[in-house]
């Protein structure tokens, strides 16, 4: 009873100390029931290349931010329910050791722990905790991810019209399949519900003909004859986030190419929850 009691005070300590780490723009992390399971550096992919970010996994939650000042400081606050969260392990690269794949509703990432060991102490955590979690809670598990996007080196022409990239013809990314396309063929912009459930995003033609198909089959269905037009390159343009527009800048970024010496920075992976402690959802 001494050390559970010993343990609730130092999770409480724990996680305000998070919490203070993003300062007043943070979310509060607080709540009855919650445990700080662990915390490290993992390196992720961004649209600047691969970042050292900050990774805090609770029993329910996973939350990761950028790096101001070591331990002390993060911005960028995100939180991913662990219910949304699939993990995919993924074989070593020539250059790249260490990776798996998180795959949320909203954004998939890839990731790389400084050594295998805590890859595998990061994957068995997270899974475990998911697991407990649903159990618990009677939960189903989240059936729709988003894509990941096909690396710009893997192509050198768009992946709809072949037309050659080049300065002026730019590489963007569809956000339902991935694909790399040039922009006269992803023009087009449509609500795609599992990653957010207004804002129109940047698909290609092909996509944007299938999902207007779909639509217009529903709402027939509901309706009648009446057809419902998708959002276009012309409609809500500024929702199109900046953050949405500056990932599509994101250039080299395959997981393949990273290097080794990036990881050398990174520090070692924390396990916070002692084997006696159940946490109560």
């Amino acid at each position: 009873m001494v050390d559970q009691l010993s343990f609730a005070q130092d999770n409480r300590e724990r996680i305000h100390a998070v919490e203070n780490s993003f300062g007043p723009l943070g979310k509060p992390l607080s709540m009855p029931g919650r445990v700080l399971i662990g915390e490290g550096r993992l390196m992720k992919m961004s649209r600047r290349g691969p970042q050292p970010k900050v990774f805090f996994l609770f029993n329910d939650v996973l939350v990761y931010g950028s790096i101001i000042l070591n331990g002390r400081w993060h911005k960028k606050q995100k939180i991913i329910p662990l219910e949304d969260i699939q993990l995919e392990d993924l074989e070593d690269g020539m250059k790249m050791r260490n990776q798996w794949l998180i795959r949320t509703p909203r954004k998939s990432f890839y990731v790389a722990a400084d050594s295998n060991e805590e890859k595998r102490a990061w994957i068995e955590h997270m899974e475990n905790s998911r697991s407990s979690l649903l159990q618990s809670t009677g939960s189903r598990p989240g059936s729709t991810f988003a894509v990941t996007w096909i690396p710009d080196r893997a192509s050198a022409v768009c992946m709809r019209c072949s037309d050659r990239f080049s300065v002026t013809q730019r590489r963007h990314h569809c956000r339902k399949c991935g694909f790399v396309v040039c922009g006269a063929c992803s023009k087009t912009r449509a609500v795609l519900s599992h990653i957010h459930p207004t804002k129109v995003l940047r698909v290609c033609i092909m996509c944007h003909s299938s999902l207007s198909t779909l639509d217009a089959e529903e709402v027939t269905r509901l309706r009648g004859n009446s057809t419902e037009k998708m959002g276009s390159d012309e409609d809500d343009v500024e929702g199109f986030s900046e953050e949405e527009e500056a990932e599509e800048q994101m250039e080299d970024h395959d997981p393949s190419m990273w290097m080794n010496s990036q990881m050398d920075s990174l520090s070692t992976y924390v396990y916070l929850k002692p084997e006696h402690v159940r946490p109560q959802i």
